[in-house]
Order: C-alpha cells, then structure tokens, then sequence
C-alpha cells in the first residue's frame, strides 16, 4: 500500500471533482436503477441494450402520433431470466417488481463514444459481504477520465457524496468516518450505441425531454435512507402529474413473468399445522411471552421454532378462498360497456377487446371479454388477465393491484422456514440516547425450495446467518417490532431468490422490508443515526399490508 502511495505521489493535479464533459456526434446509452441506498446502479449490456431497443420504438411511435412519448412497459425477462419479475414503465421512469409490488426509478444517460460506457469500462467497489458493486456510469466516467489524466485522486463531494478514491491505492474513503473500503476497474462490453434524436448534451440539463430522461427520476421520489450522502437538488426532479405505474396501448406488453401456465400451475399447497415454520402459537400475534431475566440485564423472547395446533394464521389461510377463480370474483366486480379507449394495464389490449391471454389461459366460467372492477381502488382489468396474474404469483388468496398496489385480502409471502428471536440491552443507539436498544436475531437455514418458490425442488442457500438487526427500544421502535413479527409471520421478511449483492441466485435475500443490522455507526446505510427509518420501514410494512390495523385482530 505504501509503494503505491509513493508512487502516486509524483502524478499531477490536486483532487479533482469533475472534468469537462466529452463532445462527440455518437453516443453510447445507458439504463440505471436506483437502489434502497439511493445509489444508481446500471443494468447490463445486454439488458440496456433491450430497454434502449424498447425505449427507440416507444419514441418513434410518439413521433408518428404527434404525442411525444407514447405509454409502453418493458418486460426484463425477455433480456436476462433472473430479471422475470421485473418491468419498467417507460412515460414514469419506474421499475415495477410484478411480485412484491416494489417501484424504483431508472434513468436513461447518454455518453459519448470515447466515455467509459463507450469503451466497456466498470468502476466497481466492496460492499461487506466482499461483494462488488458497480459505481453510476457518470462516476465510472468521471474516475476514467481521472485516471487518464493521471490524478490520484477523486472527490464525489461536488456529485452529492461524502467519498473519494484514490485511483492509485484503489481505495474509497468515507470522508467523515475515514472507512474504507476497495474499488477496481474491469473491461466488459461496450454500452449500446443509441440513436438519440437530440444532440449529446455537455453541459448544464435543460428542460428538454432529453435532459429529463438523462437525468430525471419519474413523479414517484425516493426515500433517501442514508443520513452519510446528500442528494442535491432532489426536489428538482421533474414531475409527470397524475402517473404512477400506469401504462398504455402497445407492442410491448405487462407481461406476467414466465412460471408454470394455469393448465400445468404449481400446486397450491400452502402452510399447514404440520409446517416446521417458525410460527406464533394460536392466541397471540407472537405466541406466548417466553421472556427470560439474566444477570447481565438482557432479556430474551424467542419465538417458537414448531406448531404444536394450527396458528391463527394457518386458520386464517385455511378459510381464505385460494382457488384463482374464486379469489378473482371475490376481489372484482364484473362491469359492462368499458370505454373503448380505456387500456388493461396487464395485458396492453384496449379493455373493449378481449383478454390478450386468452390463447394462454383457459377458465370455464371467466371469458377472455370480461371486464372486472377491484371493489375498493376501482381500477380495473380484464378479468383473465387478473387471473393468469394471480395463477403466477404466491396463491395466497390475496391481490394487489398492479395500478396502484392497493391490497386485497392479508398478503403472505414465500420465506423459508427459520426463527425469529429478540432481546433488548440497555445501550442506546446513536440517535436514541434516551432509550435502550431491541435485538432482533433472524436464524434461516439452507434447505429445499418449496411449490412457492422460483425452482421448486432445488436446494437454497442461506447466507449470512444468522442476521443481528436493531431498533431503538421506545414506543414507534416497539411498534416497528410488534409488526415486524406480523411480517415474520406472514413469510415477509426473506424469500428466495438472486442476491442484489453477490448475483448468486437460488439463496435467501431480504424481501424489501429493510432492516438495520449496524449499531453504531452508518457506513453502508444499515447503521444508526438514520431519524428517517422508523417512519421508512413503517411505509415499507404498510406496503406489505402490515399495518396497526393486523395488531388490533
């Protein structure tokens, strides 16, 4: 480390924090996503280069129409298999996960053909499990174009970030807290060249529609969880009134991700008295108290690892209707003379037509021209198309509509069976001096996958476990924990499936409910002081359907 600081001692300039932009008649296009960090974070290649490609046809028909951007849904899995449930909304900029429900923003940035995207060059750095994660491509830019200059070092200061590197150490240093961690520099393919009808622009964005595609976040703001990073002018943002995820008339379509058809569906078994989940005993939300005093003045709860009689839960599921076709009817209320203009937002056909998955979804008492209204958001769809969505989700007996992500019926997810235990310690978290502190311990073992799975009958890993989580032990901290057991309860918390951390697919992952598993510091965002996070994961548990309203039954 030594030598090499040496070494850069001789390069010349000061840190630098931005270097003039590229002038260049071609460019190269890249498509990002925002992650829970408030990171952007760029899709592949390949994967960019089929967004772009849906992107392009979006444009021109707009051209053709006179009306701009016209309303079209990208569906990832057509580019990559491990992206199936994922679809992006092209007029609101938002990436829709089909079966959690979770939006985030993407962006479309244009660089030129000599900038890093050009040339297939990624900026990466460690994250604590020691996997890689790659940097926005203008910071990628922005450190290549350093190193071609010979600085050692780069400040992200001006771009809204407590960090900079050192190009010649290959380090990132946390400017406050001085953590470090390490970056790198690969070669993969280049980004797609795009056939952008404006000019590339190098300077300040304007309100051009290319300025608020390179740079905009669709109508729907994120959470910035991170109290270490700044982001300047968020409040900026252009916005598109009236526009969620709803999306239009087109060639692409909302499609279902690819799981087994109606006609060969995975079986519907759910959980059942005999589970070895991890599950309250029927009579209270978390089964009975268990707490244990010790000399060190901890005192623990575990929750029950087996069920000796079915929970309130089970019973809950029991009586549910489960049968597609019966949850379908109980949810939607079948409507006549739908508006000829009106589209259905799953299938893309205009609603007067008949369901675009009437060659793929057969049902004896619902039609492919049925039309059905969700009772309490009004929102409605072909009724086959809610059906086939249902037949490829978790048969839960619940719905959430895919316009609004209202909640129909009590949502279960697909996590594996494990244990749930909490503790609470006398030492205050940064943030929460007047209080002590509530552990949460999270224990899930590698094992099978089940029916509700993505590969049912492969093994899944698990981890990292087990997993130390922590709240501020006051009232809205004890009401986060009260339902966060909810959420443990109803398989919420972990499911199966691709590592946003590591890649590796087939192993258990945090389902969007997010936790802090730092006491006292923040470097990655997982730590304290954070006074936006209890309020945060309430919205996130009330997204699930976890509400004040499930601790009062």
């Amino acid at each position: 480390m030594a030598a090499a600081q040496g070494a850069g001692s001789s390069l010349a300039g000061p840190p630098i924090a931005s270097i003039p932009g590229h002038s260049s008649s071609t460019a190269v296009v890249v498509w990002e996503w925002k992650d829970e960090l408030g990171w952007w974070r760029p899709y592949k290649v390949n994967v960019c280069n089929f967004i772009e490609q849906g992107f392009q046809a979006s444009q021109q028909k707009g051209q053709r129409s006179g009306s701009g951007l016209v309303s079209s849904s990208i569906s990832l899995g057509h580019a990559d298999a491990s992206l199936a449930p994922y679809v992006i909304d092209i007029p609101s900029l938002m990436q829709f996960r089909q079966d959690t429900g979770t939006m985030r923003a993407v962006r479309r940035h244009v660089f030129p053909r000599d900038s890093a995207a050009g040339q297939g060059i990624i900026w990466e750095w460690q994250n604590d499990e020691r996997g890689w994660f790659p940097y926005a491509m203008n910071i990628c830019d922005l450190l290549e174009q350093a190193c071609a200059s010979n600085h050692q070092w780069v400040d992200f200061g001006p771009l809204g970030y407590d960090y900079e590197v050192d190009l010649v150490a290959q380090v990132q240093t946390n400017k406050t807290t001085r953590f470090r961690r390490s970056v790198r520099r690969r070669v993969d393919s280049p980004y797609p060249v795009t056939s952008s009808l404006a000019p590339v622009h190098t300077g300040t964005g304007c309100s051009c529609q290319q300025c608020w595609l390179n740079g905009g976040t669709g109508p729907i703001t994120t959470r910035y969880r991170n109290s270490m990073i700044n982001f300047p002018n968020s409040s900026t943002a252009p916005q598109v009134s009236g526009r969620t995820t709803s999306v239009g008339s087109s060639g692409v379509g909302f499609v279902p991700y690819n799981k087994p058809a109606l006609s060969g569906a995975r079986s519907t078994q759910r959980l059942n008295a005999q589970s070895s989940w991890a599950l309250p005993q029927a009579g209270g939300a978390v089964g009975p108290s268990t707490g244990l005093s010790t000399s060190n003045g901890v005192s623990t709860v575990n929750l029950p690892v087996k069920m000796s009689k079915p929970s309130k839960l089970n019973q809950a599921l029991a009586a549910a209707p489960t049968d597609p076709e019966a949850v379908v009817k109980k949810y939607l209320v079948e409507v006549k003379g739908t508006p000829a203009d009106e589209d259905c937002i799953i299938c893309m056909e205009k609603l007067a037509s008949p369901s675009g998955y009437s060659d793929a979804c057969e049902c004896r008492t619902i039609k492919p021209e049925m039309v059905g209204r969700l009772t309490n958001c009004q929102h409605s769809f072909h009724m086959l198309c809610v059906l086939a969505m249902y037949s490829n989700g978790n048969k839960d007996g619940s719905l959430q509509c895919p316009s609004c992500k209202t909640i129909y019926g009590e949502k279960t997810g697909t996590q594996p069976k494990g244990k749930m235990e909490v503790s609470t310690f006398p030492q205050s978290l940064p943030g929460h001096r007047d209080c002590g502190t509530i552990q949460i311990v999270y224990h899930i073992s590698r094992g099978i996958q089940g029916p509700e799975h993505p590969n049912p009958g492969m093994p899944y890993t698990a981890r990292g476990f087990p997993r130390y989580c922590y709240l501020p032990d006051n009232d809205k901290g004890r009401k986060v924990l009260e339902l966060l057991k909810v959420a443990w309860n109803r398989r919420l918390i972990f499911t199966v499936g691709t590592s946003n951390t590591t890649g590796e697919s087939n192993t258990v992952v945090w389902n969007e409910i997010h936790h802090k598993t730092e006491m006292d510091t923040n470097l990655s965002g997982h730590g304290y002081p954070d006074p936006n996070y209890l309020d945060n994961v309430l919205a996130e548990l009330a997204a699930q359907g976890v509400t004040e309203d499930c601790l009062r039954k």
